[in-house]
């Protein structure tokens, strides 16, 4: 079998937290590395909750580094109220056993994807894109060699999660985004107009806690803390699991349609900031950006279920 090699940059988050167990759970995934960011909560937090999740998961053998702590211009901004104040739901905030690795999130992407063959490590992003911004300044020929880059951001036809156009993880650092998005990376992107075909059900909750296991408990409970918020703010039943789609592309992109485009970042308007500005009018065969336009949930949650109940 040959295993996609993967760096996972991400911002745990209760969402996150399942993509990562997910990523963990998948013999196809070679995980070189994960990195962290500031987004939902801070980078401390964020890399205290990889570690957790890595420690969950038995998966000690990858390393985890920290990285930006503030986007490139903004003020950091949080995304507590829908995570938790420690980012994981109700899950109780432990130190985990391993530590974080030497080095910076930076130099772990750079250092990894130069030292493999072009186009064999892929990058999923699951939180602002600060920590890829940095990499391609420091190191401008990652984008020809990266493949591909998987993010999970942005807004088109369902509008925004954080504005009315905007969804958080672009929104939080958009200047970032926007040079992520010029620099000629081949990126898939699973925006809210995907991810929101992605719901955690009371159903598809029930079976991944029936699965057994610490990850699947684990995710079940993000789950379930998602579902009480969703209800609590915004008034939806069923939560959308965002970032998790992501790994389940990279595993099964059968799951996902795609359609290729371009895209660009709002960063000037303070009434439009981070806003994903998606244009389908493009030369299919030219096109370095695919917007993910329709996912099959079911299908996502019996490959998340089936995978965290193995690890029983």
């Amino acid at each position: 079998m040959k295993r996609q090699r993967l760096i996972i940059d991400s911002d745990p988050g209760v969402d996150d937290a399942v993509g990562l167990l997910l990523a963990f759970a998948s013999p196809e995934l070679d995980l070189l590395a994960i990195t962290t960011v500031g987004g939902n909560v801070a980078v401390d937090k964020t890399t205290r909750n990889a570690r957790i999740l890595r420690q969950i998961a038995g998966r000690e053998d990858v390393p985890v580094f920290a990285g930006a702590a503030r986007p490139l211009r903004r003020e950091p901004a949080g995304a507590g109220e829908f995570h938790g104040a420690e980012g994981l739901g109700d899950l109780e905030a432990v130190e985990p056993q391993a530590p974080a690795a030497d080095g910076t999130a930076v130099e772990a992407i750079v250092q990894r994807v130069m030292a493999a063959p072009g186009r064999s490590v892929a990058l999923a992003v699951m939180g602002p894109m600060t920590n890829l911004a940095l990499a391609l300044r420091a190191e401008p020929r990652l984008a020809a060699r990266l493949g591909p880059v998987v993010v999970m951001g942005g807004a088109r036809s369902e509008g925004g999660n954080i504005t009315p156009s905007a969804e958080f993880n672009i929104w939080a650092d958009p200047e970032a985004a926007a040079e992520v998005f010029a620099s000629g990376c081949e990126m898939v992107v699973f925006g809210l107009d995907a991810t929101h075909q992605v719901r955690a059900s009371e159903d598809r909750i029930a079976a991944l806690e029936a699965a057994g296991g610490a990850a699947a408990r684990t995710a079940a409970a993000m789950m379930r803390f998602s579902q009480r918020i969703e209800r609590e703010v915004v008034g939806w039943d069923a939560a959308p699991l965002h970032d998790p789609c992501t790994v389940a592309w990279l595993l099964r992109p059968d799951l996902f349609r795609l359609q290729p485009c371009a895209i660009a970042v709002e960063t000037e308007s303070a009434l439009t900031r981070g806003h994903t500005a998606v244009e389908f009018r493009v030369e299919a065969a030219a096109a370095r950006h695919q917007w993910a336009t329709a996912a099959d949930g079911q299908g996502v949650f019996d490959l998340i279920t089936e995978r965290l109940g193995a690890t029983a």
